[in-house]
């Protein structure tokens, strides 16, 4: 077999295996509040997730549009390029999950690219203009838009009820937040999954089998293979992150997480509409935040101390994932083709399972996922009116 076509088979992989970490990682975004609250139990929230995640990866490709062709230049990227960035992704999605920070995967996948093809081709072969208005920009308003809206629309909803029993605005809101969060995970697929199919076509042009420029296809293997792997790795449920969304940013109940949930769908939705590689993951933190301070009007409402980290983490996220990325492609060029990649790719596997293996000293599950300390429900406005 031609060595080429064996390294686009890696490469395939790898971004298979990127966009299943994708799914457990961001499982969080669409059904934390959902959990949270009640509203389904969680082995049955994480299952109708994937499925939904499953079915928007076909709504649209706007976004694979981007990541193949707006970030780097398609002419200069190689499948090797890819695979550095696709490890610098996991690591770093790996890392953010064992501390329980829901980060971007979107942001990690971008930076792992960007690192691998400066460390490869130099800055020239980035679109520093693309990486400004399509990924800084949108990453720095999106946020802030859904923590202004939700915060509106959780005040809504609970002056909506106030002459409604707690018990019966809860049981009401249960079901409406069913709907509201089985469209934010429909919206996670028709975002996230575009991300690995864009990857995993721009390796494919990267090799000489499937031509670039502004007419590409993305191939029907590669959208419903990302949109298996996306489904399936939300479906086993990224309970770390879960935990840290729903129960220690703040005490969410019923009506604010309809909210919030209604709130990040629609940012998300329309981002995708227009190509932009949204981070899901900042849209429903700002979605979070902003429930609670719709509830509560009051700051205390917030534990900004478990928001700050976060927003460390996704300053970091770019950085630290096109560092590692940048460390992957040098190892490779010092080591020398297929071996260079064949260790990497080893040493990339034995530190995932390294992780894993000890992320299971402290494990997160379905039947804890909601247990958190006294302290944290309280920095979290638990009890709060």
């Amino acid at each position: 077999m031609d060595s080429s076509l064996i390294l686009i088979a890696i490469v395939v992989a790898v971004a298979l295996a990127f966009d299943f970490t994708n799914g457990f990682h961001d499982t969080a975004n669409a059904m934390a509040t959902t959990v949270a609250t009640g509203a389904m139990p969680p082995r049955v929230a994480v299952i109708v997730a994937g499925a939904l995640n499953f079915v928007g990866a076909f709504l649209s490709l706007k976004v694979a549009a981007t990541i193949a062709s707006g970030i780097v230049s398609d002419n200069l990227v190689t499948p090797a390029i890819v695979f550095a960035g696709l490890v610098g992704a996991i690591g770093w999605n790996l890392i953010t999950w064992y501390f329980g920070l829901p980060s971007s995967s979107s942001h990690a996948l971008i930076g792992g690219v960007i690192g691998a093809t400066v460390v490869a081709v130099g800055l020239g072969g980035v679109n520093g203009s693309g990486v400004l208005s399509k990924v800084l920009v949108p990453a720095v308003f999106s946020p802030l838009v859904a923590c202004a809206v939700a915060a509106s629309g959780s005040y809504l909803a609970y002056r909506t009820v106030r002459r409604v029993s707690d018990e019966q605005a809860s049981r009401d809101y249960r079901w409406g937040q069913i709907g509201s969060a089985s469209l934010v995970a429909l919206a996670h697929g028709t975002n996230d999954a575009q991300k690995t199919m864009g990857v995993i076509t721009l390796a494919l042009i990267g090799g000489g089998y499937l031509s670039g420029g502004n007419n590409f296809q993305v191939p029907l293997w590669v959208i419903i293979c990302a949109a298996s792997a996306i489904a399936l790795g939300t479906a086993v449920g990224g309970w770390r992150i879960i935990r840290t969304m729903g129960n220690r940013i703040t005490d969410i109940a019923p009506p604010q997480g309809f909210g919030a949930e209604t709130t990040c769908a629609a940012v998300i939705l329309s981002s995708a509409a227009v190509g932009f590689p949204l981070s899901t993951t900042q849209v429903v933190a700002g979605g979070v935040v902003g429930s609670g301070l719709g509830r509560f009007k009051s700051l205390s409402s917030v534990n900004w101390g478990v928001f700050g980290t976060m927003v460390i983490a996704w300053l970091l996220t770019l950085p630290g994932a096109a560092l590692i990325a940048g460390i992957a492609g040098l190892a490779m060029v010092a080591l020398g083709g297929a071996g260079g990649v064949t260790i990497v790719l080893i040493v990339a596997v034995a530190g995932s399972i390294g992780i894993w293996l000890a992320a299971q000293r402290d494990p997160v599950t379905p039947d804890n996922v909601n247990d958190v300390s006294a302290e944290e429900a309280a920095l979290a406005g638990a009890g709060s009116v």
